[in-house]
């Protein structure tokens, strides 16, 4: 069954009147006892203080001194009678083991009440130094408090009084009713004022309900549905912007029909992109095996000949690790522009991570007679570590390769800008101007017969270049003097660095 808005606001203010009125009344009428019970208790204290004081002068005027407790056995119904008078309220005294002494409460002759089981045991509590009260049914109207009687050696009895709660009560009961009469009437008036206010909103909610209605089936507005000047006429404001929007963006979905042609177009263009791309691998693929088959057929004819073995076991080899070396970053860069490429990207600490990466390339470096120096201050990059490793090997490798002999390679930078800027450094052959705006081009090599001869394939600095864009970083060609080379890499810093 479908509760309308209306019917949900009315509800809730009457759940919300009962509530909030009824708490106030429980703790108000909750205060207003407590109170009273500590205004009871402190009167009854103050009398029992006062009986005391007046039991002890009775027996200091006594002439001659007698034992105390014989004192008040034997002036105990004068003593009470005398308390009464003095406390306005009766009184009775008891001695050790709920001995009554005396009392001023009025009974006839030959009578004798018996204590019931909640007087005998406040009466056992008053004989050991503790007081104790209770009221005698819900509807009593007097409470009976006992407490102990003190001679001048110590306690010799307990006191009670019978002290009348009327007036308490009926001031409670008056308390009450008016609650209930008051607090009725203001929740009826409060549910009346408010069920009037909350219509009119129910009302403005379901104009702006029927406005959405009318978008949804296509018929846009024209003007505002709702004229108010808080955030319901703030919502009405937003649904008529959102139907002229909606209508603008039916207009456009028109023009962007003409753009799918150009689309169209572009992934012809990609297309062909493609098909270069694989004459490049196709050609670049060549080479090697061509170097391999030639060998190959030369074993056939002439492989008893020790030195063409050793000179074919040598060319081989390269160019097997070359064609390795080309398919895997030829797969890698595929991966990258296939999908949109998820790195696993964490906090790595430059310098071990550039320490490994040199590391790996120490041996190569010293097959070919080079250096290789890290100098790189302490700095934390936001990076997935195996495409950090991929980047410097890579430029290492070609650091390496395209040095002279006996130049170096140096690693240098840290912390800059808010990231972690770091250089790779070579003392090889600069790049020429012509080839600059080309080096991080697939499959380009800006020496085809230097290339032939380390084992270059052109994939290696295109491959840095789209890992250190898949992370967010960059990698540039640096203008350097005439005899060297040097590419700077900046990495991005920790995404909690970044928010300080």
């Amino acid at each position: 069954m479908k509760v309308g808005i209306r019917l949900k606001f009315t509800l809730f203010l009457a759940v919300l009147l009962v509530l909030s009125i009824g708490l106030l009344s429980v703790l108000v009428l909750r205060g207003i006892r407590d109170n009273q019970a500590a205004q009871i208790e402190d009167v009854l204290a103050r009398q029992t203080q006062l009986a005391n004081l007046r039991l002890r002068q009775e027996y200091y005027t006594e002439t001659p001194q007698v034992d105390a407790s014989v004192f008040y056995n034997r002036e105990g119904v004068r003593l009470a009678s005398e308390l009464a008078d003095l406390t306005g309220m009766p009184v009775t005294l008891y001695a050790e083991g709920r001995v009554p002494l005396g009392s001023s409460v009025r009974s006839a002759p030959g009578e004798r009440r018996e204590l019931t089981a909640a007087e005998k045991e406040s009466l056992d509590y008053a004989l050991t130094g503790r007081i104790a009260y209770f009221r005698q049914g819900e509807k009593a109207d007097r409470l009976l408090y006992f407490a102990p009687v003190e001679g001048p050696e110590g306690q010799i009895g307990a006191i009670r009084f019978d002290y009348p709660i009327g007036s308490y009560l009926t001031f409670y009961a008056a308390i009450r009713r008016l609650f209930l009469l008051v607090g009725g009437a203001v929740a009826l008036a409060a549910f009346l004022l408010g069920y009037l206010y909350y219509s009119r909103f129910a009302a403005a909610i379901l104009k702006l309900k029927a406005s959405a209605d009318s978008i949804r089936r296509g018929r846009f507005l024209s003007e505002e549905p709702l004229k108010r000047r808080d955030e319901l006429g703030e919502l009405g404001r937003g649904i008529a912007y959102m139907s002229g929007e909606i209508q603008g963006n039916i207009a456009r979905l028109e023009d962007e029909r003409s753009k799918l042609a150009q689309a169209v177009e572009r992934l012809q263009a990609l297309e062909n992109q493609q098909k270069r791309y694989i004459g490049n691998i196709s050609h670049e693929f060549k080479t090697p095996l061509t170097t391999i088959k030639a060998y190959t057929e030369l074993l056939e004819m002439y492989g008893d000949d020790p030195q063409l073995l050793e000179e074919a076991r040598g060319s081989i080899s390269k160019e097997a690790q070359r064609l390795y070396e080309m398919v895997e970053k030829v797969l890698r860069l595929s991966a990258l522009e296939r999908y949109d490429f998820e790195l696993e990207a964490s906090e790595l600490e430059v310098i071990a991570a550039v320490n490994d990466a040199a590391g790996r390339m120490k041996g190569k470096a010293e097959q070919f007679g080079v250096s290789l120096e890290v100098d790189v201050l302490p700095a934390v990059i936001w990076c997935d570590p195996e495409s950090f490793m991929h980047v410097f090997t890579n430029l290492l490798d070609n650091a390496i390769k395209y040095n002279r002999p006996g130049g170096r390679v140096r690693i240098e930078g840290g912390p800059e800008g808010g990231g972690t800027r770091l250089r790779v450094i070579n003392t090889g052959l600069s790049i020429p101007e012509e080839s600059r705006s080309r080096i991080f081009e697939p499959f380009y090599t800006v020496s085809k017969d230097r290339a032939r001869l380390t084992g270059g394939s052109g994939l290696g600095l295109s491959l840095v270049k789209r890992l250190m864009e898949a992370q967010g970083g960059n990698i540039r060609l640096l203008e350097r003097q005439e005899e060297e080379t040097a590419f700077e890499l900046d990495f991005p810093a920790p995404p909690q660095r970044l928010t300080r």
